[in-house]
């Protein structure tokens, strides 16, 4: 099964790939593995904003996560063309959670992006991953994640 039949038989539509907020790339294409760019919290509605551990919690973290996620997935789209089928796995994961110095639970937040990552590429979907703490983060989003991808030429 392909990539976006998988993508239609969970429901999942990926919004379109961001662009950027400053002077960067969103992705950068080196043989053969894509870069993606940090991606922020953001859905239908805007900005996820909020600091775990005192204006959301877990559950809610996880989701922006898995925001994050769905913007990954559709800038590796638009670095492959359209043609998600190229993927060979995802390398690593770097998730950054807006969170409390007392907030531990970080592995769990990212946990939304990594399940995402499972659920549509299946066992080319498992991951290296760092889920770290950030006192802040831009324009006060939750999370904010890049990943790096193996892809075919």
């Amino acid at each position: 099964m392909s990539i976006t039949d998988r993508l239609t038989e969970l429901g999942i539509t990926l919004p379109d790939a961001p662009a950027p907020a400053a002077n960067y790339v969103p992705f950068v294409l080196s043989g053969n593995l894509v870069f993606v760019s940090g991606q922020i919290s953001a859905g239908p509605d805007g900005l996820i904003t909020g600091k775990l551990g005192a204006d959301l919690n877990v559950a809610e973290g996880a989701d922006a996560a898995r925001a994050c996620g769905l913007a990954l997935i559709a800038q590796l789209r638009k670095a492959l063309d359209g043609e998600l089928d190229r993927l060979v796995r995802v390398v690593k994961l770097t998730g950054f959670v807006n969170s409390t110095p007392d907030f531990t639970d970080q592995p769990e937040v990212i946990n939304g992006c990594s399940d995402l990552m499972v659920q549509v590429f299946g066992d080319a979907g498992r991951h290296a991953r760092a889920a770290v703490s950030a006192p802040a983060l831009p324009r006060g989003v939750a999370v904010e994640i890049e990943a790096i991808f193996e892809v075919r030429p």
